[in-house]
């Protein structure tokens, strides 16, 4: 559980018609590339990770053969449930047995299946919970606090509102001065007659230039608040 809070933030959320997942990528050095956060199961089905990349590789392995067994076996696609709860069975027999030890990663599962779309979110110990939004990570809880705030209007947006609703919590979550941008930035979609889809990179551009528009006219008439604020005392202060 220690290596899920300590690994970069990922955010899930879902409308009546399409599920997101946002995440934010790591860069092991300055010489090195951003490591892949999110990871494409089926058509159906993505994950977002949190932990060890290692056990998500592992995981993810293995969720891509039980989807193409039951593709072969029963002639469609597999319903998110039965696989999340498969999952979640896996991580909690390696807490039982002395073989080998617990997966270190959390996962967020983003899907649309025939019964529309889910999000599900795996521990190691084996919980495992549907949700209508989630966060995990590093510094996920400004993130959570967020979706916690608008999830009672995700319910009607459209695929665009979705995405931007996603990079808000996700800018809450990354660390000290830096900024969420198109090289740390990842977001992946799955919808109604959408298979999944992964935005990265210059397709992520436009959608971080409008949060960067809202931002800009938000702060225009924040000024004046920021010195309320620092005018109005210590207690005030601590309380911010």
């Amino acid at each position: 559980m220690e290596s899920v809070k300590q690994g970069s933030a990922c955010i899930a959320l879902r409308s009546s018609s399409h599920s997101v997942i946002g995440a934010l990528k790591r860069a092991v050095s300055e010489l090195s590339s951003h490591q892949q956060k999110i990871l494409e199961i089926d058509d159906h089905i993505g994950i977002g990770i949190a932990g060890l990349t290692a056990d998500a590789r592992t995981l993810a392995k293995w969720m891509r053969n039980e989807c193409l067994n039951h593709k072969y076996v029963y002639g469609t696609a597999m319903p998110t449930g039965r696989l999340a709860t498969d999952l979640a069975d896996r991580h909690q027999r390696t807490t039982q047995t002395y073989v080998r030890r617990p997966y270190g990663v959390g996962l967020l599962l983003a899907s649309f299946d025939k019964n529309g779309p889910h999000v599900y979110q795996t521990c190691p110990s084996g919980n495992v919970y549907e949700c209508y939004a989630t966060a995990i990570g590093a510094r996920s809880q400004s993130g959570r606090t967020y979706l916690e705030k608008h999830h009672e209007s995700f319910t009607d947006c459209t695929k665009d509102d979705l995405i931007m609703h996603a990079l808000r919590a996700l800018v809450g979550c990354v660390s000290g001065d830096g900024e969420l941008t198109s090289e740390n930035g990842s977001i992946a979609v799955v919808g109604k007659d959408e298979k999944f889809t992964l935005i990265e990179g210059a397709e992520l551009q436009p959608y971080l230039d409008r949060l960067e528009l809202e931002g800009g006219n938000n702060n225009a008439g924040g000024d004046d608040e920021e010195e309320e604020e620092e005018a109005g005392g210590d207690d005030d202060a601590m309380e911010t």
